[in-house]
């Protein structure tokens, strides 16, 4: 049975969260909540949403629903703010407790996210927050840097994939860590179809630049995959020279 997470994108609805110079801190929580998902999605976990859409529910709201879902985890996602512009920047998780996997798991994110170029500002114990207080289960809230930092918008906006395959990745590495999934195979997939003749054709297309691409037919389909890695950061690496080729692409386990 798959592990269960339930992803909460920040604020929401008449709630915007910070703003600043028009852009809403509830906008680029829902974003990135939502693209983080899917890479957990595709890696076998079995992923819920506080919100998918542009609602509002209180944060005991959001715990009531992670709690009646009986999921194993609850990551919240955000963006800081300071009371004067650009004046701070870098990332930071807050845990109820910094203690157990909860800590582990907000530690890996941070470190994930330091390698994209954020300043790494550290794990705290935040014990009044409601999503982190009347959640059951381990849960974790991410600071994804300043909205009020020009700084942080500029990587946020032009590191975005990268962003939320940090993310990903650090909740998924603290699984592994805890031995609470197996560490699976990666591959990278371009394009799925029915035609045999349009999947021979990409097929091609892709071994003529040197990718390692193959079609694996299942379930009526035909499915265009490049590589088979042990490590979700060398598919992640090969998915971004896939996109800059200007291929569609998505990383799945195997």
């Amino acid at each position: 049975m798959p592990y269960s997470i339930m992803l909460d994108a920040g604020h929401g609805g008449r709630d915007p969260g910070a703003v600043y110079n028009g852009r809403q801190e509830k906008d680029d929580a829902l974003r990135l909540t939502l693209a983080v998902g899917e890479i957990l999605e595709n890696n076998g976990l079995d992923v819920q949403y506080t919100r998918t859409t542009d609602i509002y529910d209180s944060p005991y709201q959001k715990a009531m629903e992670a709690n009646n879902a009986n999921v194993d985890f609850f990551i919240s996602i955000h963006r800081n703010s300071f009371p004067t512009d650009n004046a701070a920047s870098g990332v930071e998780s807050l845990v109820y407790d910094k203690s157990g996997i909860k800590l582990q798991m907000a530690e890996n994110i941070n470190e994930q996210l330091e390698t994209i170029g954020f300043v790494n500002l550290g794990v705290k114990a935040r014990p009044n927050l409601v999503v982190l207080k009347r959640t059951k289960m381990p849960a974790v809230l991410v600071e994804v840097g300043f909205i009020n930092s020009d700084t942080d918008n500029m990587l946020f906006d032009e590191s975005f994939e990268y962003i939320a395959q940090a993310i990903a990745n650090g909740i998924l590495d603290t699984l592994e860590e805890s031995h609470q999934i197996e560490s699976p195979g990666y591959e990278v997939q371009v394009g799925a179809f029915r035609n045999r003749r349009y999947a021979d054709q990409l097929l091609q297309e892709l071994l003529e630049q040197d990718f390692p691409a193959y079609i694996i037919d299942a379930d009526g389909l035909y499915r265009i995959r490049v590589g088979n890695y042990v490590l979700l950061e060398d598919a992640a690496n090969m998915e971004q020279t896939l996109k800059r080729a200007g291929y569609p692409t998505v990383i799945v386990s195997t």
